[in-house]
């Protein structure tokens, strides 16, 4: 097998030519329509990533570049034989938001040998030292304001970070996303920087006992599975009359099926009312929720400023000097650390949408006021 994966990526290589950059890669001298950029995106079921590929795609065509976009609807094989082809069609660079983080090491072996750059989009690609950039938002911060967000819905703390009044103690439980995503980690753990001194002191209450990541993590990031996770949780922890008060949700269409799950168990009424749920990525239909108060909240992360910086780097590289990176320690990939480019992130609560996503043109209102993309 690893005679067969090195001849792989011996005639990968091969098929992928001198290129414009005279090894398939660099691109340095030559005129930017003669140079092709693969950009492989994980799935279409989030409109967060259609958003991601289409402006990537955008601002690089902009920029004169020929463009190969494809998506692999969530299946490892797809992608890996996607960014495979890619390397045959002769891309003088890669842009890769990985399903599976680990699963791409023959292929970026084959793009190493074509001196092909591989700049990893939003999730670190791991376990290969075939990685030359990684662009993505700070993702430690985004679980910490995650948990203060949890925090502040429940009146523990209040929006500017000093103490509630709430004293508690709350039911919580605690959501993960995909454990082959790299991002789930620093979400957990930002989160629970910030809940688990809460935990100990008897605040909150994870009535499930479900803490470990694994216990809690969703594959795939699945709707659907989140929402039988939350049913399950109602019924073998809150058949005894109790009621959640707050649920950690790292993603809006995690939020969502959590949502709908606790909407069929009675929740939602005066006498009952939703519990504060996070989220992330200001999906549209989560913006609505949040603006109608059935969500608390969600992590905005402008994808069109993080395809702005792939596209700054892709140029860096495709020009033949390195990009400019505002981390240098953070992201180790178990091999290297990888040089990265950080972007900030802002929480949307109701009484911000308009400042935050209509203002900046991300939705318009009456995206808001519909809950559906125009």
């Amino acid at each position: 097998m690893a005679a067969a994966g090195a001849a792989l990526a011996l005639v990968l290589a091969a098929c992928a030519g001198e290129g414009a950059g005279g090894g398939g890669g660099a691109g340095a001298g030559a005129e930017a329509q003669d140079l092709l950029v693969g950009v492989a995106m994980p799935t279409q079921t989030s409109e967060r990533w259609i958003a991601d590929g289409n402006s990537v795609k955008e601002q690089l065509e902009a920029a004169g570049y020929q463009v190969d976009l494809q998506y692999a609807g969530d299946d490892i094989p797809t992608q890996s034989q996607q960014v495979d082809q890619m390397i045959t069609r002769g891309a003088d660079l890669l842009i890769i938001a990985a399903i599976d983080g680990t699963a791409l090491s023959s292929q970026l072996q084959a793009a190493a040998s074509a001196n092909i750059p591989v700049i990893a989009y939003d999730r670190l690609i791991r376990g290969s030292e075939n990685v030359d950039f990684y662009v993505t938002f700070d993702n430690r911060q985004v679980g910490v304001e995650q948990g203060n967000a949890l925090l502040t819905g429940l009146g523990i703390l209040n929006r500017d970070g000093s103490p509630g009044s709430a004293t508690g103690p709350f039911n919580i439980e605690l959501f993960a996303g995909s454990l082959d995503d790299n991002n789930t980690g620093f979400f957990f753990d930002g989160a629970m920087s910030v809940l688990q001194p809460h935990i100990d002191s008897g605040k909150l209450v994870v009535k499930s006992g479900q803490t470990d990541i694994e216990q809690v993590a969703i594959l795939r990031w699945q709707q659907e599975t989140a929402q039988k996770r939350m049913e399950d949780l109602l019924t073998s922890s809150y058949n005894d009359g109790s009621r959640v008060d707050g649920v950690l949700s790292p993603y809006d269409g995690l939020s969502r099926g959590i949502i709908t799950a606790l909407q069929n168990a009675g929740y939602g009424t005066a006498d009952n009312p939703i519990p504060v749920v996070t989220g992330q990525d200001a999906e549209i239909a989560s913006v609505k929720l949040i603006a109608d108060g059935v969500q608390n909240s969600t992590i905005f992360k402008d994808t069109r400023k993080l395809a702005a910086q792939a596209v700054t780097a892709a140029q860096a590289f495709l020009g033949g000097t390195q990009p400019e990176a505002n981390d240098t320690t953070t992201y180790d990939n178990g091999v290297k650390v990888v040089p990265s480019y950080l972007l900030p992130i802002e929480t949307v609560y109701a009484d911000n949408i308009q400042s935050a996503l209509v203002d900046t043109g991300y939705w318009t209102a009456e995206e808001v006021a519909s809950g559906q993309a125009g």
